[in-house]
């Protein structure tokens, strides 16, 4: 696991993932033009009552298969 420290809303928290998934997070940021602050935060304001690594995860695995069905799907 890898933490990262970022600030979300004016608060700094931590999350923790697989080296994989943040090299998957860092390119889906990249492909929607954001920094990765910014798209951690966008999936955060979505996210609801779910802890904020599982859903960066579904998000991930949303936008893989959105991409492998030929699909678009933003972040959100």
């Amino acid at each position: 696991m890898e933490k990262r420290s970022l600030s979300l809303a004016g608060h700094r928290t931590s999350v923790a993932l697989e080296p994989e998934f943040w090299t998957a997070v860092e390119r889906l940021a990249a492909e929607d033009g954001l920094s990765l602050a910014a798209f951690v935060a966008s999936v955060d304001r979505g996210r609801g009552e779910g802890n904020l690594a599982s859903a960066l995860r579904v998000t991930v695995l949303r936008r893989v298969e959105a991409a492998a069905s030929g699909q678009a799907m933003s972040s959100d």
